[in-house]
């Protein structure tokens, strides 16, 4: 018998546009798809990291995750207490670790993601790390900036990861980084 990976789309309320898919497993959240990303994304990842597995468009199961992040987007929220179930590498998973110990409203650079996994020369390694997080906002990626406070890549985009530094209170004072280098 299969497994099901759950899925439904999600929009938070303040927000237009395409909307958020959310994806999960029996064990929890798996994966949180931002509006530039597309339900075929979904489909790759979890025929690379979940083979097997259906997929099974079943809104009840993913109820409370999209209340919990719409309570996040609404400023209600900062901190998620929901069960994951993180798909990645061991190494990868590491640096996800790391990354949920990073407060709301709080910034760390690569490095010190490097640092706090005592890996200090693993920095690239953090960045890549980063950029295949399958549950990025809730193992908040979005936290993570170049040493010098510029906004380097992110999967949802720099002007994304600028909303959600904002919304916990960064402004524009963070350098904006260059566009090319988003994932």
């Amino acid at each position: 018998m299969n497994q099901c990976v759950y899925w439904d789309q999600f929009m938070p309320d303040n927000f237009q546009g395409k909307p958020f898919h959310l994806a999960a497993t029996s064990k929890g959240l798996c994966r949180v798809m931002w509006p530039s990303e597309s339900f075929e994304d979904l489909q790759v990842w979890a025929d690379k990291y979940l083979p097997g597995y259906a997929l099974i468009h079943e809104p009840s199961m993913l109820s409370n995750y999209a209340e919990q992040i719409r309570e996040y987007f609404a400023g209600q929220r900062k901190s998620f207490d929901f069960p994951l179930d993180m798909q990645g590498t061991e190494f990868q998973k590491q640096v996800w670790q790391a990354l949920t110990h990073i407060p709301y409203g709080s910034t760390r650079s690569y490095s010190e993601i490097a640092d706090a996994i005592n890996r200090p020369k693993a920095v690239r390694a953090v960045g890549t790390a980063n950029s295949v997080n399958p549950i990025s906002l809730v193992v908040p990626c979005h936290r993570v900036i170049g040493k010098n406070s510029t906004l380097t890549g992110f999967r949802g985009g720099l002007a994304m990861k600028e909303t959600l530094l904002q919304l916990e209170g960064f402004d524009a004072y963070v350098n904006k980084g260059h566009e090319r280098y988003q994932f």
